[in-house]
């Protein structure tokens, strides 16, 4: 099982890999005015961008807002990428600077009212109609037991996909930090899912 699964790891690296070199080539094109270029640029990372800031922010309320911010001020400062990460780390990065500022000013304001956790800003978020929605739900529920730091990397690398160096850039630590917060991420998950068959055989068998 492990043997068949290393070709299938390295496809899906090798696609990811792919994806990220036209998405930065489209990046550049669209530094140079190519209004075709922006638009597969923000559509190819909408919902990575949408993901990844509703997995930060908690507010389902502010995923829009927050996606809307992230890409103006990445096609306002096009002009300075040039392509030295990939523009998906580098549009990441710009996210996560958005929702920073969100909570910044939000803590100079009262909150009107509890919001939702981050879980339920993601389901909201996720396409509810593509195969295996179902286990995906079981997963984000599983990533609830997850400290923030750990979450952050397991759902940089491992849901995104985005590779140990570039997470750690937008994560701003180095990359052996997000390496262990991952592996710790890892092994908690299997713990827990370890747990959820245990509690589930009695049923099964008083069934």
């Amino acid at each position: 099982m492990m043997t068949s699964a290393l070709p299938a790891a390295r496809a899906k690296s090798d696609r990811t890999a792919a994806l990220d070199e036209s998405i930065t080539a489209w990046a550049l094109a669209a530094r140079g005015g190519d209004a075709d270029a922006v638009e597969r640029f923000v559509r190819a990372l909408d919902r990575d961008v949408r993901r990844y800031v509703a997995h930060l922010c908690g507010d389902p309320q502010a995923v829009d807002d927050l996606a809307q911010d992230t890409f103006l001020r990445a096609l306002g400062s096009l002009h300075r990428f040039e392509g030295r990460s990939s523009a998906r780390s580098w549009l990441l990065s710009i996210a996560r600077r958005a929702v920073v500022d969100s909570h910044r000013h939000a803590a100079a304001r009262p909150r009107r009212a509890d919001t939702p956790d981050w879980q339920l800003t993601v389901e909201l978020v996720q396409p509810c109609d593509l195969p295996g929605f179902d286990d995906g739900v079981v997963l984000l529920d599983l990533l609830t037991a997850l400290p923030d730091d750990r979450r952050q990397a397991f759902v940089l690398t491992q849901l995104l996909g985005l590779p140990y160096a570039e997470a750690a850039e937008v994560s701003d630590c180095p990359v052996g930090t997000v390496r262990s917060r991952v592996a710790r991420a890892r092994a908690t998950l299997m713990n827990l899912l370890g747990e959820s068959d245990e509690s589930e055989e009695p049923a099964a068998l008083a069934a």
